[in-house]
């Protein structure tokens, strides 16, 4: 095991793992309560970019970490992470950062959805197609010997049965939803944040050190992602705005599902969780300040 496996790591107990999970299915209560079956009619109004869309989000974007992870030769457990994170869905700051850069909400909320839904599914599978292409991670897939079916479970938990729950209570109580929708995600974006903070503090030493392992590769593989992203969409002839949500969803990643993941079966190869923190910090960064960018140039556009 190499030494950022044995050091980097986050110390839990079965109790704490549910306390992370309990977290995440909160915050995607929160997230659902945004989300309506509209959502998914739109595939009717815009089917060329949510192929497209998809495409670029479950195969292109795989692909490339596949690509990366070869050329750049990082250790496995830090290989393994980012092909975690490539099999995650799409994170719903990729739906305020489109919205935020003029691009087509309505899509990337779409596509967010369809994947998010189907999470349960598209993860694990893709999760063990892709890996199985690193012959240098299967020693540690070997001696882990995931249960998938466990994974499953765990996805349904923290993913779909609160994005139903959320989505029925929308449906069923729109006005309650209303009042109560912004309070429900601000706790539960404080509750996670929190929990992440208290969970990695007693690394911070570690983390710090190990960090530069990682930035780079972290920092290439979400600019690879998003730029993919865009000129996939424009490659088959997508509008704009369209391929500005298109870039999002391939360039922005559920970490926080990657996260929990990590930590349920891969507890003890800190490579892993290194990556997954790093780019849940680091994706919301480049989302926000690409949107920012999109925004100040339509502005400058709109004015001329």
């Amino acid at each position: 095991m190499n030494n950022i496996d044995a050091i980097v790591r986050i110390e839990f107990s079965s109790n704490t793992a549910m306390i992370m999970n309990i977290c995440i299915g909160f915050l995607m209560f929160g997230i659902a309560l945004d989300m309506k079956i509209s959502d998914f009619k739109r595939v009717v109004e815009y089917p060329k970019s949510v192929i497209v869309g998809l495409g670029s989000q479950l195969i292109i974007l795989p692909i490339l970490t596949i690509l990366l992870i070869k050329l750049w030769g990082p250790i496995p457990s830090v290989a393994l992470g980012l092909i975690m994170i490539a099999s995650c869905p799409g994170g719903n700051v990729s739906n305020f950062a489109v919205h935020l850069g003029k691009g087509n909400t309505a899509l990337s909320v779409t596509l967010t959805s369809i994947v998010t839904i189907f999470a349960i599914l598209i993860t694990p599978l893709s999760f063990s197609l892709w890996s199985k292409l690193l012959p240098e991670t299967q020693p540690i897939l070997a001696s882990i010997k995931v249960d998938y079916l466990s994974m499953l479970r765990i996805i349904g938990l923290v993913l779909l049965v609160p994005l139903i729950s959320g989505m029925w209570f929308n449906n069923r109580f729109p006005k309650n939803t209303a009042r109560i929708k912004k309070p429900v995600r601000s706790i539960s974006l404080i509750m996670f944040a929190a929990f992440i903070f208290f969970a990695v503090f007693n690394n911070r030493v570690n983390i710090v050190k190990y960090l530069q392992l990682v930035f780079l590769l972290v920092v290439i593989h979400n600019f690879l992602a998003l730029s993919a992203g865009y000129f996939f969409a424009k490659l088959n002839r997508r509008t704009t705005r369209d391929s500005k949500a298109i870039c999002m969803e391939t360039g922005v990643q559920n970490a926080g599902l990657g996260l929990v993941l990590i930590l349920n079966f891969f507890g003890e190869y800190g490579g892993m969780m290194l990556v997954a923190a790093f780019w849940g910090v680091w994706n919301i960064t480049s989302a926000l300040a690409l949107g920012l960018f999109w925004n100040y140039r339509s502005s400058k556009t709109a004015g001329i």
